[in-house]
C-alpha cells in the first residue's frame, strides 16, 4: 500500500505545469551558510541535558560546510559531465547571515543582531577557507548560490522565548546554537524565519528579505533570482517586496505553507512548475527527492530517487531533487559525507547511464526557460 500511495504521489506532482522533451536535471540544495549543530562536544551536551537526541538527523550530522566537505563534493561533480559537456550543478540556497550571538547576549535579547556568513565560518575550526571555496565552485558552476533567507531562525519568537527564560534556548544559546525541537509552541516553527500570526511581522519580513537579498548581492556580486522559504513557509503577501528585489523565481515543494494571520494554522497552497503567481513569479516544484541522511538504512535512496525522475520525464516535466546541505556534511561525522557521496556518485552515474541526453541546470536557468516558453 505505502509503495501505491508512493505511486501515485509521483504522478499529481507531474501531470500538471510547465512540459519539455528535453531531460532537465536540477538540483536544489538548502541550508547552505545556517549554523546547526557547532560541534560534538556540544551534541554530547544537549544530548546529557535532554535537549537532543540521537533520532534527529540534523542534530547528528548538520553543520557549516567544512574545507574538506566542499572539496570532496566539487571533485564528485566535477568527474560528470552532461551532453553538451557541463558539470552537474547544486543550486546552493544559502542564508546570508547568521545571530551575532554576543551582541544579542549584550542586550539581554532585546534587540537582535547578526553577522554576515563569511565571518560565522571564521570562527568555525575547519572552516576559515570555505567562503572562498563557495566562490570557486561558482566560478566553476558547480555550486551556484540562491536566496534562502538572510538567517534559518524565526528572529521574533527565537528573542521572544529566550527573554521569558526558556531554559533549552539558554542552554543553546550558550553554545551559539538554537538547538531542541523546533516547535516551541504549536504554533511557530523556530525554524521558519518567516513564520508569523501577525500582520506587524510580515511588515518586519519585508524589511529582512530586503536586507538579506542586499546582502546576497554584496556577497555574491549578482542578485539572486529565485528563493526558497524556510521550511516552505511565508505569506504570500511577501511576494511583491521579493519581486522588487528581482526574484522571478520560487521554488518549493508540491504545497506551500501560508500563515493564516490570527491563526495557528497554516493554509496549504497546491503548487505546480510554471505556475505563475500574482507578481509574473513562477514556481518551480520538487518533484525527486535525494535525502539520505534523513532515511532509514535501509531505504533505496538511489532506486526511488531515479524512479522520481522517470515518473517526472514521463510527464515531460524537468526533474527536480530536493538534496539538503545535510547529506553531504562530514565535519561532525565523516561517514555521513562519505556514505552519502557513494550514493550521490551512483545516483550521477546512473542518470547519465539511463538518460544520454541528461542536462543538468540552475533553478534560475530553468526558470528563465519555462518563462520564454510562456513569452513564446
Amino acid at each position: 500500500m505505502k509503495k501505491f500511495r508512493r505511486r501515485l504521489a509521483r504522478h499529481a506532482k507531474n501531470y500538471k505545469g510547465f512540459k519539455t522533451d528535453r531531460k532537465i536535471i536540477v538540483i536544489e540544495s538548502d541550508d547552505w551558510g545556517a549554523i546547526r549543530m557547532p560541534s560534538l562536544s556540544v551534541f554530547s551536551d544537549l544530548l546529557k541535558k535532554g535537549i537532543t537526541t540521537e533520532h534527529d538527523p540534523y542534530s547528528l550530522n548538520d553543520c557549516l560546510a567544512s574545507e574538506t566537505d566542499l572539496s570532496h563534493l566539487f571533485e564528485l561533480l566535477s568527474s560528470f559531465r552532461d551532453i553538451s559537456g557541463r558539470y552537474p550543478v547544486i543550486t546552493a540556497n544559502c542564508v546570508t547571515a547568521n545571530p551575532d550571538f554576543d551582541a544579542i547576549r549584550e542586550s539581554r535579547y532585546a534587540e537582535y543582531f547578526h553577522e554576515p556568513v563569511p565571518e560565522t565560518l571564521k570562527r568555525y575550526p575547519e572552516h576559515a577557507g570555505s567562503f572562498a571555496l563557495w566562490k570557486e565552485g561558482l566560478e566553476k558552476q558547480l555550486f551556484v548560490p540562491q536566496f534562502h533567507g538572510r538567517e534559518h531562525v524565526n528572529v521574533e519568537n527565537w528573542l521572544r522565548e529566550l527573554k521569558q527564560g526558556n531554559p533549552k534556548l539558554e542552554t543553546s544559546f550558550s553554545h551559539q546554537c538554537w538547538i531542541y525541537d523546533p516547535k516551541i509552541n504549536e504554533k511557530i516553527n523556530i525554524q521558519a524565519s518567516l513564520d508569523t500570526e501577525s500582520v506587524d511581522s510580515v511588515e518586519q519580513h519585508k524589511e529582512i528579505l530586503k536586507e538579506g537579498l542586499k546582502l546576497f548581492e554584496q556577497l555574491f556580486g549578482y542578485p539572486s533570482e529565485s528563493y526558497i522559504a524556510n521550511n516552505f513557509v511565508y505569506h504570500n503577501s511577501l511576494n511583491q517586496t521579493l519581486k522588487e528585489c528581482g526574484v522571478n523565481y520560487i521554488q518549493g515543494m508540491k504545497y506551500h505553507m501560508q500563515p493564516v494571520l490570527g491563526n495557528q494554522k497554516k493554509e496549504m497552497i497546491r503548487r505546480y512548475t510554471g505556475q505563475k503567481n500574482e507578481c509574473e513569479q513562477y514556481h518551480l516544484v520538487r518533484n525527486c527527492v535525494f535525502e539520505p541522511s534523513q532515511q532509514p538504512q535501509n531505504f533505496d535512496n538511489v532506486g526511488e530517487c531515479l524512479k522520481d525522475i522517470s515518473n517526472a520525464f514521463f510527464w515531460k516535466k524537468p526533474a527536480i531533487i530536493t538534496a539538503h546541505r545535510l547529506n553531504f556534511i562530514g565535519f561532525l561525522r565523516p561517514e555521513n559525507r562519505d556514505k552519502n557521496l557513494a550514493f550521490f556518485k551512483e545516483l550521477l552515474t546512473k542518470i547519465l547511464h539511463t538518460w544520454p541526453n541528461t542536462e543538468f541546470m540552475t533553478s534560475p536557468e530553468l526558470g528563465d526557460l519555462i518563462a520564454g516558453s510562456d513569452e513564446s
